[in-house]
C-alpha cells in the first residue's frame, strides 16, 4: 500500500508543478458513478472535495455521498438500497470518470467493522455544459 499511496503523491506533485494545474475546493463536481464493492453495487456523487485540474485531466479527493445496493442474508435483514458516505480518489479526463472509493462497514453480531475499496466508473455531468460554454464562445 505505500508504493500506491506514494505513487500518487509523486504524480500529483509533477501535476501540480506544471503551468496550468489549479488545485481547488469543491462543494459537488457534478460526477455520477456507479461501481462495486463489498459483494455489492453502489451509486455515488461526488460531494466536498480537494481537486487538483490540468487541461482535461482531475484528480479528485473527497467524500462521496452514496446508495448502496447489496442483499442482506443476515437476520434482522437491513433494506437492499441504504444511504452511505464513503471518501474516495476518482480521476477524471473530460466526460470519463474512473474512481476508488473507500466504503466502512458497521460491526455486526456476525463481522467486525472494516474498510472497504471498491472500484467505479462514471461521467462528468458538468462537462457537457462546459463544452456548450466553449462552442457558444467561438461562435460569438
Amino acid at each position: 500500500m505505500k508504493f500506491t499511496v506514494s505513487s500518487i503523491f509523486v504524480l500529483l506533485s509533477f501535476v501540480l508543478f506544471a503551468q496550468e494545474s489549479k488545485v481547488s475546493l469543491t462543494i459537488f463536481d457534478g460526477y455520477v458513478i456507479g461501481g462495486y464493492v463489498n459483494n455489492g453495487g453502489f451509486l455515488n456523487y461526488t460531494g466536498p472535495n480537494i481537486n487538483l485540474t490540468h487541461k482535461d485531466h482531475r484528480v479528485i479527493v473527497g467524500m462521496l455521498p452514496s446508495l448502496r445496493f447489496k442483499k442482506d442474508n443476515s437476520t434482522p435483514q437491513n433494506a437492499f438500497i441504504t444511504p452511505n458516505l464513503g471518501v474516495g480518489l476518482t480521476y477524471s479526463y473530460k466526460l470519463l470518470a474512473i474512481q476508488l472509493p473507500f466504503y466502512y462497514n458497521a460491526k455486526t453480531t456476525t463481522e467486525d467493522g472494516s474498510w472497504h475499496i471498491g472500484v467505479g466508473l462514471g461521467i462528468r455531468l458538468n462537462a457537457f455544459n462546459e463544452n456548450q460554454h466553449q462552442e457558444q464562445k467561438r461562435t460569438d
